[in-house]
């Protein structure tokens, strides 16, 4: 790959090496996570080290100098990063999905986003929350959307708008790039978990957004993007479950291993109170619990790399997943979250009351997992209706996003 700031030329990293790459990031990203929740916003040193590792190229066209990894990369490398905090790890698979999102521009849009700097950071919200008017040239847009993560911290940002024709009549739902010049960012964020993603509100009044910056959402969908649009297999991902189920549910799965670690490791040390066991680890009723939990993570890990593995060799022929495989690997995501939000209550259990401690970073494992599970993207009942459905063949969509 071309690194446009120096034009040097160089192979991009094997997916072990920004694996290694982000297990050398974990004991960092520990250490200022509880910084990170006071101030909600990562460090400014999080930040830092996460761009230096080139933790914000991993969706990034090569030709920008980025990485273009294949989903089940940039999952595995998110779950790494969230052993050591969620909220790191969170902004950089959502800043993945949406720097993957901007391969689906128009070469001009993806010029003015990754051109210069392929470390470009990229928030956003696909909610339509705005109105929108035609011009000359493109759209005036203002607008409100919610939840914006890694805000703070973006140079662009993805949001949606309903798409109107000359009359004012909605005719489409479009996705828009608009620079951070263009928007603020209203200070919303007062979560219990998943502090640090500063997934605040970005807010746009009567901004113009050229034609060359707008992307049907609908078209998009269907994998029909701009004939602009260059690149690897990447962007023939199919779009829902690449943009945003698969990135969130990676954060989950390394908050699901870091809870297994630590109940492991502190059940040497750690007595069951009110028993004769000194050691947690001794007791039967501790180990079956233990072994519960690690099952349900290993389950999770299995459906969610099975989602990726789908969608990743759909790419590599050029084809989209049909509609069996766009349900069948979103059901695959939404349960697996469903599996890990379980194996962390029991462990929780297992730990005891202490893992409530403000001082045991096991609570923050829970809130972060809690909070992000509850992600609209993921609703289990809807997507199992969903599936249910298409398994069944009852022509009945109860959701656009399939």
């Amino acid at each position: 790959m071309t690194d446009p700031r120096t034009g040097a030329t160089r192979p991009s990293p094997e997916p072990s090496e920004l694996l290694r790459t982000a297990r050398e990031l974990v004991p960092h990203l520990a250490r200022n996570a509880e910084q990170g929740e006071r101030d909600r916003r990562l460090t400014d040193e999080t930040v830092k080290l996460l761009t230096d590792a080139g933790m914000f190229r991993l969706a990034v066209p090569q030709r920008y100098g980025g990485h273009e990894v294949s989903l089940r990369t940039l999952v595995d490398v998110s779950a790494v990063l969230a052993e050591g905090d969620g909220s790191s790890a969170w902004v950089v698979a959502v800043g993945s999905s949406l720097a993957w999102a901007v391969s689906l521009f128009p070469e001009q849009a993806q010029d003015e986003v990754f051109g210069a700097d392929p470390d470009t950071r990229v928030s956003g919200v696909l909610t339509p929350s705005a109105t929108a008017r035609r011009t000359e040239g493109g759209y005036r847009v203002s607008g409100r959307w919610h939840y914006a993560s890694g805000s703070w911290h973006a140079d662009w940002s993805v949001i949606g708008f309903p798409v109107p024709d000359a009359t004012g009549r909605i005719v489409d739902q479009g996705m828009a790039l608009i620079p951070a010049a263009d928007y603020t960012v209203e200070d919303t964020w007062f979560v219990a978990g998943m502090r640090a993603t500063g997934s605040n509100a970005l807010v746009a009044e009567d901004i113009f957004v050229p034609d060359h910056r707008v992307v049907s959402v609908p078209k998009a969908m269907a994998g029909d993007y701009p004939v602009q649009r260059s690149g690897g297999r990447q962007p023939r991902s199919a779009f829902e479950q690449f943009l945003t189920a698969a990135p969130l549910v990676a954060t989950q799965l390394g908050l699901g291993r870091a809870a297994l670690e630590l109940v492991k490791d502190k059940s040497a040390e750690k007595a069951i109170t009110f028993t004769f066991f000194e050691k947690q680890r001794d007791s039967t009723a501790f180990q079956l619990r233990i072994a519960e939990a690690a099952q349900k993570i290993d389950t999770a890990h299995l459906h969610v790399h099975r989602a990726a593995a789908d969608i990743d060799r759909a790419a590599e022929r050029g084809e989209p997943l049909d509609a069996l495989g766009r349900i069948q690997a979103r059901a695959d995501l939404s349960g697996a979250v469903g599996h890990i939000t379980e194996a962390i209550d029991i462990l929780l259990t297992a730990h005891g009351a202490a893992s409530f401690a403000d001082s045991n970073p096991l609570q923050r494992i829970w809130r972060d997992s809690a909070v992000s599970a509850r992600h609209a993207i993921l609703q289990p009942a809807m997507i199992k209706e969903m599936y249910g459905k298409t398994l069944l063949g009852v022509d009945e969509p109860i959701s656009p996003l399939v």
